[in-house]
């Protein structure tokens, strides 16, 4: 096991740009993919006619597909189509859709779970039904989403591991790269690895534990 070699400056280097480009692929990803996901939750518990079922089709087909085979599709399929993507625009799409499916089913539960008698309640004092979910389901709605969706973002970044098979520079490729140089450096290389989605990802579980007790 060669420490001095496998952390050499040039090698932590190349790691940290690809624990960079994991952070912010990731983030992309999180922002796009609460964004469609929170619409998608919304109108699936809003039962409009048409759309809903729809979405709901979209999202059981997405929900039940391999996150690899997704991300096959964006970077290497849908050039045939005409649409071709860098390396990190079919990332970022790939995890999007992926998770966005993922979310949509969490923020159809945290509405469901919004007891049904303060929506009677909200509607016989005069609200419309935008009204109702706008001031009334979304922000109790929200309280009982914090813990899983903190869970899919978690899931989110840890995925993005997975785009080592389109080749993305991110952690886990830049990582096997230097491990490639010498057999020496896997142990020391993957205990940075650990550390540094441990870091990230335990820093979001407490800022979620935290903001699930502001909101107690």
């Amino acid at each position: 096991m060669d420490i001095a070699g496998a952390f050499a400056y040039h090698n932590l280097i190349f790691i940290l740009k690809g624990f960079g480009m994991t952070l912010w692929v990731a983030f992309v990803a999180i922002v796009a993919s609460f964004a469609l996901g929170g619409i998608a939750g919304t109108l699936r518990y809003m039962r409009i006619p048409v759309i809903s079922p729809a979405i709901g089709a979209v999202v059981e087909i997405v929900r039940n597909l391999p996150l690899l085979l997704i991300l096959f599709f964006t970077y290497f399929a849908m050039p045939d189509v005409g649409i071709k993507l860098s390396v990190t625009g079919a990332a970022i799409v790939g995890l999007t859709v992926f998770e966005a499916a993922m979310i949509s089913e969490v923020v159809r539960s945290g509405l469901n779970a919004v007891p049904k008698g303060q929506i009677e309640a909200a509607r016989s004092s005069g609200l419309t039904r935008s009204q109702t979910i706008r001031h009334i389901v979304l922000p109790q709605g929200l309280r009982a989403m914090v813990p899983p969706l903190v869970s899919q973002f978690i899931s989110l970044l840890k995925d993005t591991s997975l785009a080592i098979v389109i080749s993305l520079p991110e952690l886990m490729h830049n990582a096997k790269i230097v491990i490639a140089q010498q057999y020496d450096y896997t142990v020391p290389v993957l205990a940075v690895v650990a550390v540094l989605y441990f870091a990230v990802n335990y820093a979001l579980s407490i800022a979620a534990r935290r903001l699930e007790n502001k909101r107690v």
